[in-house]
């Protein structure tokens, strides 16, 4: 996707690409994991007035789990629209949310993978 093609920037205000809704249709913490579906993946699936940006969604994370604060800032947008977004996507079933295991109900091996994973993550960026 070109530069010029990405579906929001300085232009477009925040509240407009969510029709001034600010709180999404289910709570996703901002390290949840954010994958395209097979339903996400075909362009007929893309419906309503957020095509672009679900469009640019459902690229990023094709392939390739992203968290949501990863999707906000590829975007350039604030944290909650890109909540409200991802969220409108999820209950349409164009992606799935994948939320992060408590460390409380974790074993210690698994939180520790857990953490090597977060750490492998930041160490990319």
């Amino acid at each position: 996707m070109a530069e010029r093609d990405e579906p929001t920037g300085a232009l477009v205000r925040p509240y407009a690409v969510t029709r001034g809704r600010t709180r999404p249709r289910l709570e996703i913490a901002i390290e949840a994991l954010i994958e395209t579906t097979v339903r996400g993946r075909s362009a007929g699936s893309l419906k309503g007035g957020h095509v672009r940006e679900h469009q640019h969604i459902a690229a990023l994370c094709d392939g390739r789990l992203q968290s949501l604060a990863e999707i906000a800032a590829r975007m350039q947008l604030p944290l909650g629209v890109t909540r409200v977004l991802i969220a409108d996507m999820a209950a349409d079933g164009l992606v799935a949310v994948y939320e992060p295991t408590s460390l409380e109900d974790a074993p210690d091996a698994v939180g520790t993978e857990l953490l090597e994973r977060v750490l492998s993550g930041l160490r990319r960026l």
